[in-house]
């Protein structure tokens, strides 16, 4: 009977065991960054929406510092670096360490061991987000340096705007039928990514950045994530990809409700489209987070009837703010927990079994 049991009690610690490492290897992960989404921010959205938001679902839900090497106070440079590299970084830097030295960020990482990459974003491609996964150069505002440096990122695919940063470059040179050389398929409109299913695509559907969701840019965010998931999925090696709902942040320095609420729903929109296809591959990690706080936001009241919401904001910038972090799928447990924003990276590198050399 001893024996019966050792060797039941064998097989039940050998069958977790097996659990704990499939739970701790994804094949892909999808990073979506609400850009300046507080607390405050995604409360707003649930409470402006009449059915319950796919943010809500996540039940592994930790908080990340994010001060800047330089500031308590982060920029998106800093803080999209710092989520993309692992590594503190002065404010405006992008993709560099506090020295000026090039960091390797998880795209990177996910190219160099054969996986496919992706960036869809509500804003240029070449903003501080989005850049801090593909560039490495010493300012945001370098806009033109971020966009070539979208040729040597190995990314497979990005999904936004800033067109003009490609094209009408003080170099003179085009960027876009370089790219179209490279083997990229180029996409001008949501009609023409939608269209492509496989292979590599650049789509940019905008000149500069794409409007905001109250002013017509329709569901070009869930959308995108949708047409990046279904071409990056074809790869058997698996992929990573990072959304980011940039206008969040916009609506915080406008200190206008209306704004982060029609950007958060978007956004949640997104989130949902990277669930529903976590649940059907099983194997798809998927973290939501914040870079920063931005505004200051105070919830005063909310009217039940109307869904209308009365905020108060401390400021038109950003503030020091702990951030949350929902994470959902297989190591979805190791972003519990409170922790430095350089931990995203950690952890997704650790889900990945990637070295960071």
């Amino acid at each position: 009977m001893k024996r019966i049991l050792f060797f039941f009690s064998l097989a039940v610690l050998v069958t977790f065991a097996s659990s704990c490492n499939r739970e701790e290897a994804p094949d892909n992960i999808i990073l979506l960054i609400g850009d300046g989404m507080s607390f405050a921010h995604v409360q707003a959205g649930i409470l402006a929406s009449e059915t319950p938001l796919n943010i809500e679902q996540f039940r592994h839900i930790g908080f990340i510092h994010t001060s800047a090497a330089d500031d308590f106070v982060t920029d998106s440079g800093a803080a999209g670096t710092a989520l993309a590299t692992g590594v503190k970084t002065n404010n405006g830097f992008i993709g560099m360490d506090p020295d000026g030295n090039p960091v390797k960020s998880i795209l990177h990482l996910a190219s160099e061991n054969r996986l496919s990459t992706g960036v869809v974003v509500s804003c240029a491609v070449t903003h501080a987000t989005p850049a801090a996964f593909i560039a490495h150069q010493p300012s945001r505002n370098m806009t033109e340096e971020i966009a070539l440096d979208f040729l040597d990122s190995g990314v497979d695919v990005f999904i936004g705007g800033g067109r003009n940063h490609f094209e009408n470059r003080q170099d003179g040179r085009n960027l876009l039928e370089e790219l179209e050389a490279m083997g990229y398929q180029m996409a001008y409109s949501m009609e023409d990514v939608m269209a492509v299913s496989s292979g590599r695509l650049a789509g940019l559907v905008a000149a500069g950045h794409p409007p905001k969701y109250s002013e017509g840019r329709g569901d070009m965010l869930p959308s995108g994530t949708e047409a990046a998931i279904n071409i990056l999925g074809n790869n058997p090696e698996g992929f990573f990809l990072m959304v980011e709902g940039a206008q969040i942040d916009w609506g915080g320095h406008d200190n206008d409700v209306e704004y982060i609420v029609n950007e958060m729903l978007d956004f949640d929109r997104a989130v949902g489209k990277a669930l529903e296809f976590a649940r059907n591959d099983g194997n798809t990690l998927v973290i939501v987070t914040s870079d920063h706080d931005t505004g200051g936001m105070a919830l005063h009241g909310f009217d039940g009837d109307t869904r209308e919401i009365t905020a108060g904001f401390t400021t038109g910038g950003h503030t020091g703010l702990m951030q949350p972090v929902f994470a959902w799928g297989p190591g979805a447990d190791a972003f519990m927990g409170i922790y430095d924003n350089t931990g995203v990276f950690d952890r997704m590198l650790a889900a990945f079994g990637f070295s960071r050399n």
